[in-house]
């Protein structure tokens, strides 16, 4: 049994336990609204003005945005419960969309504009990973053929793919994190069956995870019409990626080497026969990496980068603090400066480390689908424990906690179950409390000083 599954387990356990003797006399937890019933399966408010993805959305929000995971976080502009003790927001911000949230609680600790749904950039590239990275060993090979870079759009990041050299599927991952690399996306895609079969699978795969404002058309983020995520759909993304004990590595891997092509040796003993160098890579996050004007940030840990035309800048970052794990992302800064969104992510980083334990949350980030309570109580923000690499999604592996803890039909929840309703209402407390809470185990930490 993994450490997050018992620890879960025990949580639940010590919560039984304690809400049985104080069943008359315990408050209820508060859970996050469940989506709007309003809402269309495209996660917008029907006939919204962002029912219709487009690649040059409008300059202003909508008026009616989807309420998932709470009904502020469909309201247009700042959403913050500012109160005593509480800091104020930075000032100058410019980022048409962003969002600060506890990556484990889930807790919205404030966002803005949080589901217009923009052009996503290379951000998209985390539900390419949390979607496609379980399904094959680290250590397969595969020979790139002319057609698995075929189809690249013009200016596209890459890592330096060639035909007819062989590469590892870790290589491969690393030019997806490090580089963006579209090429490495690209022969990922045809391993998998092929670029439409892949963004069939993503956008299913967003759908489980609740991200009801993406729409998939390119898995490498590049500008296509109607392609389209937002805020709260990226860190949804980042979340469910890094229970993954993969993704996390390569997210928060600040540089490595890759294969360069195959030579023949002109000269000397050797000559006639093939050698295959490598050079640097490095990776573009500069939270995580550094540069001129931008410090590595204390704690940082991935996510991703990407910048495109319709989208500018996106960044989605994870940091720790003090045993905080924060989650932010923004989205396209107005503001033309090098670096802005990292700049703009430092500053909602440190606001969030200030705030996280005073400020009041204006919402929740949802549950996957499929860890649901199956007894329907309201939305929780979670789960128990994580799966991590081998096949199984963390989605998955969190079910049987999620059916113990809400469903509750048997052992001692089932008995305590029996006893009185006031301890059965207590008791789906305590399984929004256990559930709610999503723990990143063995985070990766590495290289997060400057």
């Amino acid at each position: 049994m993994s450490a997050p599954k018992k620890t879960a387990r025990r949580s639940l356990l010590v919560t039984t336990a304690v809400l049985s003797s104080l069943a008359l006399t315990a408050p209820l937890s508060y859970a996050a609204p469940s989506p709007s019933p309003s809402d269309s399966p495209s996660g917008s408010p029907s006939g919204s003005p962002s029912a219709s993805p487009s690649g040059s959305p409008s300059a202003t929000p909508p008026a009616r945005m989807s309420s998932v995971g709470g009904e502020r976080l469909g309201q247009a502009g700042t959403q913050v419960n500012l109160a005593s003790g509480v800091p104020v927001l930075p000032k100058d911000l410019t980022a048409r969309s962003w969002i600060v949230s506890d990556a484990e609680s889930g807790h919205v600790l404030a966002s803005h504009n949080a589901h217009w749904r923009l052009p996503p950039a290379s951000t998209l590239k985390m539900l390419f990973a949390d979607t496609v990275l379980p399904k094959f060993p680290k250590t397969e090979k595969h020979k790139v053929v002319p057609s698995d870079v075929a189809g690249i759009g013009a200016g596209s990041s890459l890592v330096g793919i060639k035909e007819n050299e062989t590469y590892t599927v870790h290589d491969l991952w690393l030019g997806v994190f490090l580089r963006s690399g579209n090429d490495a996306v690209h022969v990922l895609s045809q391993m998998n069956g092929g670029i439409d079969s892949t963004v069939k699978e993503m956008n299913a795969h967003a759908e489980e995870l609740q991200a009801l404002d993406t729409n998939v058309i390119s898995p490498d983020g590049y500008d296509a019409p109607e392609q389209v995520s937002s805020a709260y759909d990226l860190t949804l993304f980042a979340r469910s990626g890094l229970q993954k004990k993969d993704f996390r590595e390569y997210c928060s891997t600040v540089s490595a080497k890759f294969p360069g092509e195959t030579t023949k040796v002109k000269k000397g003993k050797s000559k006639g026969r093939t050698t295959r160098g490598s050079f640097e890579i490095q990776n573009t996050n500069r939270l995580l990496s550094g540069d001129s004007d931008v410090s590595v940030y204390p704690g940082i840990a991935g996510v991703k980068n990407g910048n495109t035309t319709n989208a500018g800048a996106t960044f989605t970052g994870v940091a720790e603090r003090g045993g905080k794990v924060l989650l932010v992302t923004v989205m396209n800064p107005e503001k033309d400066e090098h670096n802005e969104v990292y700049k703009e992510t430092a500053k909602l980083f440190d606001w969030g480390f200030k705030a996280v334990d005073k400020v009041q949350p204006v919402g929740e980030l949802v549950p996957p689908k499929g860890s649901a309570p199956a007894s329907g109580q309201p939305g929780t923000s979670g789960q128990a424990g994580g799966a991590e690499d081998g096949g199984a999604s963390s989605e998955a592996s969190s079910k049987p906690v999620a059916s113990a803890t809400a469903g509750g039909r048997s052992g001692g929840i089932g008995i305590a179950l029996s006893i009185t309703g006031g301890v059965l209402v207590l008791l789906a407390g305590a399984a929004f409390l256990v559930n709610r809470r999503w723990p990143l185990p063995d985070l990766v930490r590495r290289r997060t000083r400057p």
